[in-house]
Order: structure tokens, then C-alpha cells, then sequence
């Protein structure tokens, strides 16, 4: 890498074509602009000026190296620029979530896009795993978790809950024992075993027998598909209430009405010390407004 401070001596040079106007210019004395010319030159390892008497033009080498310094003086302003019009409404911001919240916002998201069309939003569904990591890494912004951040990389701040429900096909009693819910079948899912566990236990205590024993209908791993199969009357699912609320059929479906309600905490997380475009604040009202307590 060449030298900053005397690639931009020389480019000085270069404009005032004199040694005393360019030291005025950079408050500095005309030895050390001859100084710095000779450390350049050193560098390069080929002269930059051919001298005639006062006079002087750039060499071939000093041309390619005056384009070079011109056109990082054009790219730093454009920096300085960029920083100091930190656009809400322009560039790219990533979000990682689960499935079920990631269908929950990105209607949201779309809306936001339409009304700033210079706004790029990337959205990943991830494992709680996945999320943390990537937004510890800086592959994303921020993340939604359901837990609190617990590595030193990641701050993040509560900004809701979760409910799980269980989702019923629709005409179901809204108050089903074990034995209605094995005989209805269990729709899996990735997560569906662990929620399961979550919920039917805390409700269940005596009768429910563990997630690997429960009477398995079918398994989806896609999040937009899981309650389908429920609305069709073919078997019984756990999700969260953020992938109930977005799923079309909603209406479809009966919920249950249980006595111990399990909720997750919903916690917004990004890289700790790391300073965010102004455009993620937008995505932090969305998740805000989205994720109050369900």
C-alpha cells in the first residue's frame, strides 16, 4: 500500500505545479514536500517527475500514480459523504428470526420496502444457534432470539414474548386429553418436539408421556405448511402464536385453551459495540411492534 500522506503530497504537487504552493496548501514546509516526494519515489522505485529548471511534468509512472491518488481522494469523499448522510431509507440491513416470526414480519417488511424503494432487507429463518452466531459473526445485523444473549459478542434488549399454543383441527374441543390428542396424531416439525415437550408437560404432568412417544401423523419442515395438515382435521401441532397469527387459515383452527400458558421471551440481539445504520432502526420498530407480547 502506498504511503496516504505522500501520495496525497504528490497529488497536491501535481495540481499547483510548484513546490512552495503546494507546502503552503498542506501547512507544510517545501523540504518536507521534497521529502515526501522521495519516500514515494522510494517506494514506487521509479522516479515520478521529469524536471526541467523550476518546472516539472509527472513521468509515466508518475501519472499512474497521480490517477491513483485522485481517485482515492474521489472515493474518501464519497466515504465522508456516505457517513455523514446515513440514509433511513437506503441500503441493506439482514435480520436472521425463526420460521414462525419470520412469517409474522415479513409482510411487515415488504410494506417497509415499498415505502423506501432504496431499502434492501435481508431476511433469514434460522436455528437459535444459527442466529446467535451469525449476528456474533456480523453476517447479520440483528436476531431475534428466545432467550437472553448469552455469549460476551452479543447485547440485545426484551422486546416481547411468545406464547406456544396448541393448534387444533377445526370443530375440536378446546379442552382435549392425552388420549384425544394421540388419537388426532401429532404433525412434527423441527422444532415441534421440543415445544411439545414445553407445553403438553407443564399441562400434562401426569398423563403426557414425552414428545418421542406421542403418535406421529406426519413431520413438516416447512414452516409455511406445518398447520395445513391441522386445518385439515388430519392431527394436532405445537407453534408459537407469532406462526399461528400468520398463517392464512388462521380461522381454520381451533386453539386450546390450557391452564399453564409457556411463553418465550423474545429478545433483540446484535453485536455488541457494533454501531448500526440508521435504516435498522425501521426494522427495530417493525420487530418491536410485531412481537409484543403475544
Amino acid at each position: 500500500m502506498l504511503n496516504s500522506v505522500w501520495l496525497n503530497s504528490f497529488v497536491t504537487l501535481c495540481e499547483t505545479g510548484h513546490f512552495t504552493r503546494a507546502a503552503a496548501r498542506l501547512n507544510m514546509t517545501q523540504p518536507g514536500i521534497s521529502q515526501h516526494l522521495k519516500k514515494l519515489e522510494e517506494q514506487v522505485g521509479q522516479p515520478l517527475l521529469s524536471r526541467d529548471g523550476k518546472s516539472f511534468i509527472p513521468t509515466p509512472a508518475g501519472e499512474a500514480v497521480l490517477e491513483l491518488g485522485q481517485r482515492r481522494r474521489v472515493e474518501e469523499a464519497a466515504l465522508r459523504d456516505a457517513l455523514r448522510h446515513d440514509d433511513p431509507q437506503a441500503g441493506e440491513v439482514s435480520l436472521a428470526c425463526s420460521g414462525a416470526i419470520a412469517l409474522l414480519v415479513y409482510p411487515r417488511l415488504i410494506a417497509l420496502m415499498r415505502a423506501a424503494p432504496k431499502l434492501v432487507v435481508r431476511l433469514e429463518a434460522a436455528p437459535q444457534a444459527r442466529i446467535a452466531e451469525g449476528v456474533a459473526a456480523g453476517v447479520f445485523d440483528l436476531g431475534v432470539i428466545g432467550h437472553p444473549p448469552g455469549q460476551a459478542r452479543l447485547e440485545g434488549v426484551e422486546i416481547g414474548a411468545d406464547s406456544l399454543c396448541l393448534a387444533l383441527p377445526p370443530g375440536s374441543t378446546p379442552r382435549p386429553g392425552i388420549a384425544d390428542l394421540q388419537e388426532l396424531g401429532f404433525i412434527g416439525h423441527p422444532d415441534g418436539s421440543a415445544y411439545a415437550d414445553e407445553l403438553l408437560s407443564a399441562n400434562y404432568p401426569e398423563d403426557y408421556p414425552g414428545a418421542e412417544h406421542l403418535n406421529l401423523r406426519s413431520f413438516v419442515n416447512q414452516i409455511g405448511q406445518i398447520l395445513e395438515p391441522v386445518a385439515q382435521g388430519i392431527g394436532f401441532t405445537v407453534l408459537p402464536r407469532s406462526g399461528i397469527d400468520a398463517y392464512p387459515g388462521r380461522q381454520r383452527l381451533t386453539l386450546a385453551r390450557l391452564p399453564t400458558d409457556v411463553r418465550h421471551p423474545q429478545w433483540l440481539v446484535q453485536r455488541r459495540g457494533r454501531a448500526l445504520p440508521r435504516r435498522a432502526e425501521a426494522l427495530r420498530a417493525v420487530l418491536r411492534e410485531a412481537l409484543r407480547d403475544r
